[in-house]
């Protein structure tokens, strides 16, 4: 059943999977944001009457995610930083678990990863995919 009324942000997965295969949860995530954007090229003449138009331009996006770096997760910090250095393309799913909700999908490149070690703290690692090419969605 859909995901009903204000919930979890825990509920909210960023998959991944490079090179065909299955869809893998991003392992110990705390954090993660979905941002797309529409260009907007301005369209205005004289004929506008003083007013400024716009036409639809380029769609885009990036889908940020910040975690815990486990080495045992099946898509994890070690992984990521394999799809940076490999060049390659990632497919994505951003969403919940729960049938009924919609998921986003598609695909990109991992445009950057950092990992960060402080002493006496967990390892954390950050980082970003940049969309390429068309979003679709779906429920589960």
């Amino acid at each position: 059943m859909a995901t009903t009324g204000v919930f979890n942000g825990t509920n909210l997965l960023v998959k991944v999977i490079g090179d065909g295969g299955t869809l893998a949860t991003i392992g110990h995530t705390t954090s993660c944001s979905m941002s797309l954007s529409h260009d907007l090229p301005e369209a205005t003449t004289k004929d506008s009457s003083g007013y400024a138009e716009y036409i639809s331009g380029v769609r885009g996006g990036t889908i940020s995610f910040e975690g815990l770096v486990a080495y045992d997760d099946s898509a994890n910090a070690e992984e990521i930083i394999g799809y940076v250095t490999g060049r390659n393309k990632v497919d994505w799913s951003f969403g919940t678990a729960e049938t009924g909700d919609t998921v986003y999908e598609g695909e990109g490149f991992i445009s950057s990863i950092e990992v960060s070690a402080e002493m006496e703290s967990p390892v954390s690692f950050s980082g970003e995919i940049t969309i390429t090419g068309a979003i679709t969605s779906s429920t589960n």
